[in-house]
């Protein structure tokens, strides 16, 4: 997967923190700048919001029909208001939100055995079920790769070993990963 200049991830993070003080404050998202490169292409993101250390929203989509910037604006918006594990954050959490982007490679079909944990993102799916870990969810909380695919079957709501079924589907993915140093609004 491509890598991002710098001024790229400064660009995506500066619209992602624009797009969420707007959808706090109500007011009509960033028109990102006109773009090329990379962030013009039609890639999965996920955007992470914390506060105070701890994860306060996580929006994302696998695949985009719109560029790398447009789904960054959209997702941390999502990510701010509507993350249905959370409350929506108020203008008081602006200074302190910390966001974290994530660009995905294309998914691909892989096997269990080719899993490297750290690396890879799992997207379990089954039938209409469909669970997604990020790389970097199964190294910050230690799992083996045998619990990162049971944790991401659970998300789709599957039993933790239906992975081992043949009617699962697992897929594969890579991330570029980048976040702010220091939260600032």
């Amino acid at each position: 997967m491509p890598y991002l200049s710098e001024d790229e991830r400064k660009l995506l993070l500066a619209l992602a923190r624009q797009a969420i003080i707007s959808a706090v404050r109500h007011e009509p998202p960033p028109q990102p700048l006109p773009i090329e490169g990379i962030i013009a292409e039609r890639r999965g993101v996920f955007v992470t919001l914390h506060l105070y250390g701890e994860l306060r929203g996580c929006i994302g989509v696998t695949e985009s029909s719109e560029a790398v910037a447009q789904t960054v604006v959209r997702c941390a918006a999502s990510a701010a208001l509507r993350d249905p594990r959370f409350p929506p954050l108020r203008p008081v959490h602006l200074a302190d939100v910390h966001i974290e982007i994530s660009i995905l490679s294309p998914p691909v079909p892989i096997l269990p055995e080719q899993i490297v944990v750290g690396r890879h993102g799992l997207h379990v799916r089954r039938g209409a079920q469909r669970g997604l870990l990020l790389p970097q969810v199964a190294v910050e909380h230690g799992m083996s790769r045998d619990v990162f695919l049971e944790q991401t079957c659970r998300k789709a709501g599957l039993l933790g070993d239906a992975w081992r079924d043949a009617e699962t589907e697992i897929w594969g993915f890579t991330c570029e990963v980048f976040a702010e140093m220091d939260a600032q609004p």
